[in-house]
């Protein structure tokens, strides 16, 4: 089969597509043609070797942490999938002709193959972000950086939930986060007051999701570091504050189906590149700012 591999650490242009083995559906897996694979920050820190002391990587390498596909393989003891069902999920070397996903739900009919392949990842994270902080209805979270892949599936789920969202974002933004019902403000120095304005009542959580520096304003908006997370700011614990990866909240993926299939959630695609541009794919990702998720497709549909 044909995958987008990388040889060595480097930037971008390591990447490239070559033949390399099918993977085989074990215990508790199913195997896909893939159709459309996201690209995520893992993805291109990977590349880049920042992860390599916590992540070493066999070379050949093949990114990639979710897809959706066509089921073509069930491995011993799954129950409820089939051969030809369309599903999307969590898994591993995802940029690839073939892949093993180990967590998966059916794909809501009606929602296009770029954006199922980039659902699993934010879901994952959101479900497990707001899980962490304690979310309930009638509460305020303050989410940094939610018009990004993660901020604003975090702040449709929350709101979905009965909380109050209010999201920072640059002002070109802001309209969308409106359509999700955040109430946005700018990124920068004097976000307390602006924040203040917006929710007189206060704040009761908040989550970091740019990684701009931004933890210590955020401990003093909510008054506490234990009612803030951060995906994205790894020395956040000098403030006391939690920080939070990949984890198990795995049933995020049949809710986030289940959200989708009653128009309660939409997943921002920001492009959609063939599975031979990954290289631009990687680049745009890392450097070019991108609003939503950036997609690998293998499919015309």
């Amino acid at each position: 089969m044909f995958a987008v591999t990388f040889a060595r650490y480097g930037d971008p242009s390591v990447l490239e597509v070559a033949e390399v083995p099918a993977p085989q559906a074990g215990p508790g897996q199913v195997r896909i043609a893939v159709q459309a694979a996201a690209v995520n920050g893992y993805d291109w820190k990977l590349r880049a070797g920042y992860l390599q002391e916590i992540a070493p990587v066999a070379f050949p390498a093949v990114p990639g942490l979710e897809a959706a596909g066509v089921v073509d393989q069930v491995g011993d003891g799954v129950l409820g999938v089939a051969v030809g069902d369309k599903v999307f999920g969590l898994g591993q070397r995802t940029w690839a002709q073939y892949a093993l996903l180990d967590h998966f739900a059916a794909k809501p009919v009606g929602l296009g193959w770029p954006e199922a392949g980039g659902l699993s990842v934010v879901a994952e994270t959101a479900q497990r972000c707001l899980d962490l902080l304690g979310a309930r209805a009638g509460q305020t979270l303050l989410v940094d950086g939610a018009a990004g892949g993660v901020g604003s599936t975090v702040a449709q789920f929350a709101k979905a939930a009965g909380l109050t969202v209010v999201g920072t974002a640059s002002e070109a933004n802001h309209a969308y986060l409106r359509t999700l019902g955040v109430l946005p403000t700018v990124y920068g120095p004097g976000l307390a007051q602006r924040v203040a304005e917006l929710a007189p009542q206060g704040v009761d959580l908040a989550l970091d999701t740019a990684g701009r520096g931004s933890v210590p304003e955020l401990v003093a908006i909510t008054g506490a570091p234990d009612q803030v997370l951060t995906i994205a700011d790894f020395s956040a614990a000098q403030y006391g504050v939690r920080t939070t990866s990949r984890s198990s909240a795995f049933g995020a993926l049949a809710k986030v189906a289940d959200l989708v299939a009653a128009e309660e959630f939409a997943l921002r695609v920001d492009s959609v590149y063939p599975l031979d541009r990954a290289a631009g794919a990687h680049q745009h990702s890392e450097h070019g700012h991108p609003a939503g998720k950036v997609v690998l497709s293998l499919t015309e549909e």
